[in-house]
């Protein structure tokens, strides 16, 4: 299984598969499989990147 998670850097833009609700979020760091998001309705979170696999927007 490829870890989708290891290419989110910086500045790439994602969603969260359980909660649509929080809208867009904004990759702010993504170091040693903890990644900080700041989600346009939810604000900053960091995300366990080994239990969630969050899915990266390209299409703003």
């Amino acid at each position: 299984m490829t870890d989708l998670n290891a290419i989110l850097a910086p500045g790439m833009f994602v969603r969260h598969p359980d909660f649509d609700e929080w809208g867009i979020g904004q990759v702010q760091s993504n170091t040693g499989g903890k990644i900080t998001v700041n989600f346009r309705d939810q604000g900053k979170v960091v995300i366990d990147g080994a239990r969630i696999a969050l899915l990266p927007v390209f299409d703003l």
